[in-house]
């Protein structure tokens, strides 16, 4: 399959005349039940018709993506969430108009028009409107419900800029639409408006007290920063290894100087055994480090910058060849639970505490 690539140079949502002719074409591609990659606030999505089973199928294929783990269905009109779910709880139009459109998904229950190739099976199903303004242009193109996980390969880091999502997926989909690097860099929040109290089930940019202010009693499922995955997933990220780099990849916490020493030691018998080292640290560290490859994600003072690198750098370390990578941890409070969740869910859940 040709992939055709195309570049966004929008500004605020200001595009050009071309630009819409672009934008025209790939929603007519998704209406025809082809495939588009495009740029979101949070990360890339691989998107379909989220109405076409046929879609969803293509969507899981052209990832490798276990049929069980269900789609996030994308509106671009806070109205449409009414034509795909059966009910709408209060709490939903609360959430609603506190965090849509941006980085925020709901699980409600589905409406019979969503077929369960969408929702892994589940009778329910998973609602974004998101803020970036070529996704809501392309969802209005292609049908006004658009189903899109992340634009990688399945366990992969997702991609926060184009060039992983052509590394990734060209010659798999139809057409990618390069809008440039995203903003937050971690996928959205979800949270399950199906139980009382609402549980969240991924975190992310929204985080747990936001959600509070608006609804009172917000739960987190308890397997986010766990590994525990006996259980079908209800929303993407549960069950399966996400986010990988090919290297493996080791996370370390404790004071920072034993941290440094740790893994100052680790990458140096490494080494010896010919293996090719990284090391994920911040800016409060970086001097402390010796490997072959040392990157960072930003100062510990600035969490949406740190947010921001994750993938980029997990990424990075695969183009260098990394063989054994050793990150440091974060306090998992806050927006910091998201960047401990993908780290976690990215190492296997291999930490050393020192």
């Amino acid at each position: 399959m040709k992939t055709d690539i195309v570049k966004l140079e929008q500004n605020a949502g200001a595009f050009s005349e071309k630009e819409e002719e672009y934008l025209r074409r790939a929603g007519k591609i998704i209406r025809e039940g082809g495939l588009v990659a495009f740029p979101t606030e949070t990360v890339y999505g691989l998107g379909g018709d989220a109405l076409n089973r046929e879609s969803s199928r293509k969507i899981y294929e052209a990832k490798g993506r276990p049929s069980d783990n269900p789609l996030i269905v994308h509106i671009c009109r806070l109205e449409d969430i009414n034509g795909i779910v059966s009910e709408l709880p209060e709490s939903a139009v609360r959430i609603a108009e506190a965090f849509w459109p941006g980085p925020l998904t709901m699980i409600l229950p589905k409406s019979d028009r969503v077929p369960f190739e969408t929702t892994g099976g589940l009778d329910t199903v998973a609602v974004r409107f998101p803020s970036h303004p070529a996704a809501q242009r392309l969802i209005a193109y292609g049908g006004g419900y658009i189903a899109a996980p992340s634009a990688n390969l399945s366990g992969r880091p997702s991609p926060t800029t184009a060039e992983y999502v052509i590394q990734d997926m060209e010659g798999r989909i139809d057409m990618i639409l390069d809008g440039g690097e995203v903003g937050i860099g971690l996928e959205s929040t979800i949270v399950d408006l199906t139980v009382e109290p609402p549980q969240i089930l991924r975190p992310g940019y929204v985080t747990q007290e936001m959600l509070c202010r608006v609804l009172g009693e917000v739960d987190t499922d308890v397997t986010i920063l766990r590994d525990d995955s006996g259980h079908a997933p209800k929303a993407p990220g549960m069950k399966y290894r996400h986010y990988a780099p090919k290297g493996e990849l080791v996370i370390v916490e404790g004071a920072p100087d034993r941290v440094a020493a740790y893994i100052n030691s680790r990458t140096a018998e490494d080494g010896l055994r010919g293996e090719r080292t990284g090391v994920i640290g911040t800016e409060e560290s970086m001097e402390r480090y010796h490997a072959h490859v040392v990157k960072c994600l930003g100062s510990r003072g600035d969490r949406d910058s740190i947010a921001r690198n994750l993938y980029l750098v997990l990424r990075q370390m695969d183009d260098e060849k990394v063989t054994k990578i050793y990150s440091e941890g974060f306090a998992a409070d806050g927006f910091g639970q998201a960047i401990m969740n993908r780290l976690l869910k990215a190492a296997g859940h291999r930490v050393v505490k020192v």
